[in-house]
């Protein structure tokens, strides 16, 4: 792995430390002003019924963190256990472009477009070794370089 990279991975690590203390404090936040509003009792139907969306919309978007969480976990391992930035599916280089982007993919574009391929054509198991073989065949069919669409989220 060329110096540059490391640099560039070892500026992400940073990243993705920040984001997951931060992610952490507003996780313990959220749980504590759910259980806040859960143990207040009274009011009108109208209070209620506000004081139910508003904690259905916590609920959400502390699961959308706790998700963002868990993925910046897993990302932290691969830096440590020495797999962060190669694609799960080709074993290549992840483009630090897309990285930087979106710190903890575990795909490079390609594969991640064919994932999605299949998932949207109503597959419910995804045939690895045909996300691989597609992304191969994506390869050798092109030769340019990352442009701004290609930086897609997981």
């Amino acid at each position: 792995m060329s110096t540059k990279r490391q640099q560039a991975i070892e500026k992400l690590r940073e990243v993705l430390l920040r984001r997951r203390d931060a992610l952490r404090k507003a996780l313990a936040g959220d749980l504590s002003s759910l259980r806040e509003l859960r143990s207040k009792s009274g009011g009108d139907w109208a209070d209620i019924a506000a004081d139910a969306a508003q904690d259905e919309m916590s609920c959400q978007l502390a699961e959308v963190e706790a998700r963002e969480l868990a993925q910046i976990e897993a990302a932290l391992e691969r830096m440590r256990n020495g797999t962060y930035g190669i694609c799960e599916v080709t074993g290549k280089p992840i483009p630090l472009a897309r990285l930087q982007a979106l710190p903890y993919a575990t795909m490079c574009i390609e594969a991640q477009r064919e994932l999605e391929k299949q998932m949207r054509s109503g597959r419910r198991t995804v045939d690895w070794s045909r996300v691989a073989e597609a992304v191969r065949d994506f390869d050798e069919d092109e030769d340019s370089e990352a442009v701004l669409n290609d930086l897609e989220t997981d």
